[in-house]
């Protein structure tokens, strides 16, 4: 009974004994080693995997390099873009501007008019307007075919047509003084643009007067005051928080009295939306009615170009208040919306004055409706 389990325990390590050391010493001449390298087989299949892996990785990077090349043909046209003041324009964000070399032509048809409608529509143009400004653009020309300079060419025409009629300057008349109301809301450039205004009517030799009539910003009154002294005016004040009517009636009496030709009147700023507030405006017009029924004589609405449409619902209510008789046009010196102008021309009539186009004081420009036309299409000069 005890031998055979020593020859159960001598078969054991004989089964055991190959397992471990086929694998180091790749012989074997026993019955049993042909099972055993059947499991030897199984580690090299593994060993041809991590092959397989290398092999495809080269695979992917040969596509990657193909894509890479893509771009590079269609970069260069992009990157002139990006320049903020004076970029490509309308059709040029449209279409790109890389067409200037190569010369594309494309037919006026209805989804071509229907591109160039979203475009204008996007400049703040109005729908109505953009409609407008569409269909003149197809007016005898629907079907024919255009190059990128020419399409600008025929927008800017258009755009200009619109706005001719309003590029009108402030009239000077030779009424002593000659009343100027400005207003506008908050952050317009009301400020700014009086001090402009002064400055430019000082150097064509006339005496101005600018009364500060937001009596309730400190701030505020003291912004004029430097902008007078940039300008040579004087500026007539009143302790915070006085009546805008009375300070306005005043202004108007020392003005008479030292025969100057323009007074020039602030007002603070104030919502459109803010009943209190316009009728403390139209306070000031009646007011001022009493010391000369003709007054103001002109009512310049100050308009902020990046506020985009809400710049009709100023122009709407401000005239119903203050009898607006023109328009200044602040912080166009970037045309991107500058498509609002042309739905207030359309849509108003009312003059268009000045622009500014900057911070410093001779910043405030005639407003040239081919030049503005040209700009805001990318039409090249």
């Amino acid at each position: 009974m005890e031998v055979p389990d020593a020859e159960e325990k001598t078969e054991r390590v004989s089964v055991e004994t190959p397992v471990e050391t086929t694998p180091e010493t790749s012989p074997g001449s026993e019955d049993e080693p042909p099972a055993n390298p059947a499991p030897e087989a199984l580690p090299k299949v593994p060993e041809r995997a991590p092959e397989a892996v290398p092999l495809e990785v080269p695979d992917e990077p040969e596509p990657k390099e193909v894509i890479p090349e893509i771009p590079s043909v269609v970069a260069p046209p992009l990157v002139p873009d990006p320049p903020s003041s004076k970029g490509p324009g309308l059709l040029g964000r449209m279409f790109g501007r890389g067409e200037a070399k190569t010369i594309v032509r494309r037919e006026l048809d209805d989804d071509m008019l229907e591109r160039i409608e979203e475009l204008l529509i996007t400049a703040d143009m109005g729908v109505e307007t953009a409609m407008r400004v569409t269909a003149n653009m197809a007016e005898g020309r629907f079907g024919r075919k255009f190059s990128t300079d020419e399409l600008k060419d025929l927008m800017a025409g258009e755009i200009a047509r619109i706005m001719e009629p309003v590029a009108k300057p402030m009239p000077l008349y030779p009424k002593r003084p000659q009343v100027v109301l400005v207003v506008g809301v908050n952050g317009s450039g009301k400020t700014t643009t009086i001090g402009k205004l002064a400055s430019q009517f000082k150097a064509a030799g006339k005496s101005v007067v600018i009364a500060a009539g937001d009596t309730f910003r400190a701030a505020a009154v003291e912004q004029l005051q430097v902008w007078g002294e940039r300008a040579g005016v004087p500026v007539m004040t009143a302790p915070e928080g006085s009546d805008p009517a009375s300070l306005a009636f005043d202004a108007m009496t020392r003005a008479e009295a030292e025969g100057a030709d323009l007074l020039m009147i602030d007002t603070a700023g104030r919502l459109q939306n803010r009943a209190d507030l316009m009728e403390e405006l139209a306070k000031i017009v009646r007011v001022i009615r009493k010391k000369d029924p003709d007054a103001p004589h002109n009512t310049l609405l100050v308009l902020d170009a990046t506020t985009g449409q809400n710049a009709l619902r100023q122009v709407e209510i401000f005239q119903q208040v203050a009898d607006v008789s023109g328009l200044v046009m602040t912080k166009l010196d970037g045309t991107a919306k500058g498509g609002v102008l042309v739905a207030l021309a359309d849509r108003f009539g009312l003059p268009i004055h000045a622009i500014g186009v900057g911070e410093q004081i001779d910043d405030l420009a005639p407003f040239d409706p081919r030049e503005f036309a040209a700009a805001l299409t990318g039409l090249e000069a």
